[in-house]
């Protein structure tokens, strides 16, 4: 993995920057001492690092306009970064970069519940936003598996999904406005408190634009009130080809659960050692959730068993109460914690359609006989989102390029089933050098040509998502 030389001018104006900063932050926002700095070197995606040559933690949106107006002025490069648990190197800097954490940006700003709607900063933890309404019946939808920790503001980069996303959408689907400051300061508004906006949606193009564009310093979410009850079923199977199957039948049955987890055997055994939360040892275990009236859960689950029946399950249980239920999700809830207390691994994230579960599974396989290293798979099925996990050891010489290799056929073959290079973890630099395998030169030009418009000295995060030989006249041109 590749990243752009450090600009040595930009290095030698250092102190210089510092002191400007210094001028409109905090003494305590302004991280520039190389060994606290180092807390900013890496992000989820932990086999790449590099301290930035400053963080800087902003509390409003003002800070962040004055922090990013300096930074434009000084030709430095600012890479915004959330809570750090991209997993796509989203937030990896570089030697003559600034982090911009928002992390103390955590504030609810506004609640209505008549509009369903919150207003809150980006530094928020996704939880957190939830825990602000539920003690009034309300919640908040994206539900990604680091929710504990994972912030607003990252969510909105990686458009981030979660288990619940089959039904309620993606952040996208959940993003109603954004407050966003441009790499020269401005500060500007997209959407808000309704459905829709006039004119272009800018608001969609800035949800999922991996902080390229700008930085979103408050989000209006959408929220809903909770629904009446949900039960979950638990199913084993033999076969991981045979739960793909399952997925599908459920899909084409017209009957839209509110999740579909998918986890194969190693997980399964990582899981129930993590988490002893009661799971059959099986090759492959679907969770399918459903939510309504008794009556509502009832009926679904009843149909959804008897498709599940039909392919020989090991074991099919349902939730007898909130107890149980709660422990079937702590099992999903802990596969990544519990994955890494017994192996490296690098987790990925591409996207297919349902039907081919089945397909690229049995390809899953077979590529890791090949290679020679172990894949636990996780993973969102209801709206095919894999995150097949490679297991590898970070110690042992050229095991992290043989697991970059297998990691790089698992994302070709999702794109060449009819799917995608991500889902929800965003490309970063993980998949950056895969975009032309997904996208035709003039698709990743048209691409680069909106990031010319928001950003035209390619200072936001500039290293991630477009192969650097592709971005290099883009960068260069800016520097010039």
């Amino acid at each position: 993995m590749e990243m752009p030389r450090p600009d040595p001018a930009i290095l030698a104006r250092k102190a210089r920057v510092v002191a400007r900063l210094q001028e409109v932050l905090p003494d305590d926002a302004v991280i520039h001492d190389v060994a606290e700095t180092k807390a900013y070197e890496c992000d989820g995606l932990a086999a790449y690092r590099c301290p930035p040559m400053v963080a800087v933690l902003p509390r409003d949106t003002a800070e962040v306009s004055a922090v990013l107006r300096i930074c434009h002025e000084e030709g430095v490069p600012v890479v915004p970064r959330g809570s750090g648990t991209s997993l796509a190197g989203g937030a990896l800097p570089t030697a003559d970069s600034v982090i911009l954490g928002v992390a103390r940006m955590a504030d609810v700003l506004e609640v209505d519940y008549d509009d369903r709607l919150i207003r809150v900063q980006t530094g928020r933890t996704n939880l957190s936003v939830t825990g602000a309404v539920e003690a009034d019946g309300f919640f908040y939808a994206p539900d990604p598996s680091s929710q504990l920790a994972c912030a607003i503001a990252g969510n909105i980069a990686m458009n981030s999904g979660g288990a619940h996303c089959l039904k309620y959408g993606v952040t996208t689907n959940n993003l109603l406005g954004v407050k966003l400051v441009l790499m020269d300061g401005t500060v500007t508004e997209l959407g808000g408190g309704h459905m829709d906006a006039a004119g272009l949606d800018l608001l969609s193009l800035i949800c999922g634009s991996e902080g390229q564009l700008g930085v979103v310093t408050e989000a209006t979410l959408r929220i809903l009130p909770k629904p009446e009850g949900a039960r979950p079923v638990l199913m084993g199977y033999d076969s991981s080809e045979v739960a793909g199957q399952v997925v599908s039948d459920i899909i084409k049955a017209g009957i839209l659960p509110v999740a579909i987890e998918f986890m194969d055997r190693p997980c399964i055994e990582a899981c129930e050692a993590f988490a002893k939360a009661g799971y059959p040892m099986c090759d492959a275990l679907l969770i399918v959730e459903v939510e309504g009236s008794d009556a509502e859960i009832d009926a679904q689950l009843g149909l959804i068993k008897q498709i599940a029946a039909k392919h020989n399950p090991v074991e099919l249980r349902e939730a007898a109460d909130a107890e149980e239920a709660g422990r079937i999700w702590l099992g999903r809830k802990s596969a990544f914690g519990a994955m890494g207390q017994i192996n490296d691994y690098m987790c990925l994230d591409g996207t297919i359609p349902v039907s081919e579960l089945p397909l690229v599974l049995r390809r899953i396989g077979e590529m890791s006989k090949e290679y020679g290293l172990g894949v636990a798979n996780v993973f969102h099925a209801g709206d095919g989102n894999m995150h097949p996990l490679i297991l590898f050891d970070a110690n042992k010489p050229g095991d992290l390029e043989l697991c970059e290799a297998f990691g790089a056929d698992i994302l070709k073959l999702c794109v060449e089933v009819g799917g995608c290079l991500t889902g929800e973890h965003g490309v970063g630099i993980e998949k950056r050098d895969l975009m032309n395998v997904q996208f035709a030169p003039e698709d990743m030009a048209a691409q680069m040509a909106v990031k010319d418009v928001f950003d035209p000295q390619w200072l936001l995060n500039p290293a991630k998502v477009f192969p650097l030989e592709t971005s290099a006249p883009h960068r260069r041109v800016a520097a010039e």
